[in-house]
């Protein structure tokens, strides 16, 4: 069986940076379960997944337009500490979700200068070519309810 829509596949997989650096990877813990079709994954990853086989492994390199799109400094934004829930405790590396009309994005923090806390809505790898290497270790055909509702169920069913 190959990968194509509608199959669930379960892939085990390295994620490193253009050094070489591990940035994550699925060794010891279970397989990464995606529904193939359905942009579950960055799209350069999952284009490169179709008609793969069972057991094929691969290396790819993803350029940022087909992974987190480029880094756009338009999502960085200076805000005062005063517009955040506890002043006091805001520090760098910290997440804030912001829900607006146009759903839901992430803002990291990423400097403090007084008042003043630099947050960017970039994807932390934004900008970056992703190297990964994968071994395809499970594909089956989605059952009409992960269809439906667009996602991988488990062993015991729906959970949301």
């Amino acid at each position: 069986m190959k990968i194509a829509d509608d199959k669930v596949v379960g892939i085990h997989y390295t994620l490193k940076d253009t050094d070489g650096v591990t940035i994550d990877s699925s060794a010891g813990r279970d397989p990464l379960y995606y529904l193939h079709g359905y942009g579950q994954l960055v799209p350069g990853l999952e284009d490169e997944l179709e008609d793969k086989d069972l057991n094929e492994k691969f290396n790819l390199k993803v350029k940022p337009e087909d992974a987190y799109g480029e880094y756009n400094k338009e999502l960085v934004y200076v805000l005062d500490k005063s517009k955040f829930p506890d002043p006091t405790k805001v520090e760098i590396g910290m997440t804030f979700t912001s829900k607006t009309s146009e759903g839901e994005f992430n803002l990291n923090v990423i400097a403090l200068e007084g008042d003043n806390v630099t947050l960017d809505a970039n994807h932390p790898l934004a900008g970056r070519e992703l190297d990964f290497d994968v071994e395809v270790v499970e594909i089956r055909d989605a059952t009409k309810e992960e269809i439906e509702h667009e996602h991988v169920h488990d062993a015991n069913g729906h959970q949301h």
